[in-house]
C-alpha cells in the first residue's frame, strides 16, 4: 500500500477535524456513539488458533519472496489452492495481465478467491494482498533498498489469516456467501509512476460484471499487516469517508467484544491508499483494517519474528462476531 494523498495534507486534516466535532462531539465519546441504540446478542465464535496461522505465515515466508509474476509467487498460490480445496472451498483464479509502466514489464497475474457457501448470491469479502513489493524501499540504509523482503506482516499476515478462517468455514454463521480473497499486484512497482492496486481493480471491475449474473457483494474488509506486535488499528480515513456503515458495524463489534487494537477513538494520521479504494471506486463499500504504523513496513526486518498473534486474535473474534449478525 501506499500512503500519498488524495487531497492536500492540510485540507484534508480540516475536513476531518470538522466532521467529526460534527459527528460525535460534544454529546458523547466515539465509542458510545458505537455503542449506542443496541443490545447485541451473543457473539458467535470460532475456535481460531492464532498460533497455528503464525505457523502458516512462517510456511508462506519459508517460500522467500512473493513478487508478481514470480516463482515465488507461483508455489504460493499452489500452497493456497492446495490448503483452500482440503478445507473444502470453491477455488479459482481470475487471471489477468498488468505492466509495470516504469519497466514496461508485463506480467501474468492471478487473484485467488475461495468461496465459502458458492452457491449464495449475496455475499461479502474479506480479503488481503498476497504479492510482496520488488524491493525494500523503506530501509533506512540506502545500500538495502534494492533488497527484496519477506514481507511477513505486510501481505502475509493477511493470507496466514484467511488460511486459519478456512479451517472454521462450516462453523462460521453467516447469511451471505463470504469470499476470501487474495489479490495480486498490490505492490508491484519500483518507481513513482507505476501502478498500485492491480489486483482490486481487475476484481471490482469483474464484480460489475458478476452483478448482471445476480451476484451482489454487500461489503469487503480489507486486511493488511494485522500480525505486528502490540497491533494499533484506528479508523482508516478513507474507509470512514468511504464506507462509514461498514466502519461503525466492524468498531462497534470491537468495543463490545473489548478488542482494544481496534482504535474507535482514533484516525490514522493520513488517508490510506490500499486496495480497498478501489473496490469502493468499483461500488463495493469497503474497509482497511491496518495497522500502518507497523516499524518494519517495506523493511528487511518484516519477518516471522517480527509477528505475534493479538491481531490476528482480535480481528479472528471481531470479524465472525460481525459476520453472525449482519443483514
Amino acid at each position: 500500500m501506499t500512503s500519498r494523498w488524495l487531497w492536500g495534507a492540510g485540507l484534508m486534516g480540516t475536513l476531518v477535524c470538522v466532521f467529526l466535532a460534527w459527528r460525535w462531539w460534544p454529546q458523547e465519546s466515539r465509542a458510545d456513539a458505537f455503542a449506542q441504540d443496541r443490545v447485541p446478542a451473543p457473539a458467535h465464535q470460532v475456535p481460531f488458533d492464532s498460533q497455528r496461522a503464525l505457523k502458516d505465515l512462517s510456511a508462506i515466508c519459508a517460500i522467500g519472496t512473493r513478487v508478481s509474476g514470480s516463482a515465488g509467487m507461483q508455489k504460493q498460490q499452489e500452497m493456497l489452492e492446495k490448503h483452500f480445496k482440503a478445507q473444502g472451498l470453491d477455488v479459482s483464479f481470475q487471471r489477468f495481465q498488468a505492466t509495470r509502466k516504469s519497466t514496461r514489464t508485463t506480467v501474468e497475474m492471478a487473484n485467488l478467491i475461495a468461496r465459502i457457501n458458492p452457491e449464495k448470491q449475496n455475499r461479502i469479502i474479506l480479503c488481503t494482498h498476497y504479492d510482496t513489493r520488488p524491493r525494500a524501499d523503506q530501509e533506512t540504509d540506502r545500500a538495502k533498498r534494492d533488497a527484496p523482503f519477506l514481507s511477513a506482516n505486510d501481505g502475509g499476515s493477511g493470507v496466514a489469516f484467511l488460511m486459519e478462517l478456512a479451517r472454521h468455514a462450516k462453523s462460521i454463521k453467516c447469511v451471505y456467501g463470504i469470499d476470501l480473497v487474495c489479490f495480486d499486484g498490490e505492490e508491484f512497482v519500483l518507481d513513482q509512476e507505476d501502478d498500485y492496486f492491480h489486483g482490486s481493480r481487475h476484481f471490482a471491475t469483474r464484480a460489475r460484471l458478476d452483478a448482471q449474473r445476480g451476484i451482489r457483494y454487500r461489503c469487503a474488509v480489507l486486511l493488511d499487516m494485522i500480525a505486528g506486535k502490540n497491533p494499533r488499528f484506528p479508523i482508516e480515513q478513507n474507509s470512514w469517508f468511504k464506507a462509514p456503515r461498514l466502519v461503525e458495524e466492524i468498531y462497534t463489534t470491537a468495543i463490545e467484544l473489548k478488542a482494544t487494537s481496534f482504535q474507535a477513538n482514533k484516525y490514522s494520521s493520513t488517508p490510506v491508499e490500499d486496495d480497498h479504494v478501489p473496490l469502493n471506486n468499483g461500488g463495493i463499500p469497503a474497509i482497511d483494517l491496518i495497522d500502518f504504523d507497523y516499524p518494519h513496513w517495506h523493511k528487511m526486518s518484516d519477518t516471522p519474528e517480527n509477528c505475534a498473534p493479538e491481531g490476528l486474535d482480535q480481528v479472528s473474534r471481531v470479524l465472525v462476531a460481525w459476520m453472525d449478525r449482519i443483514r
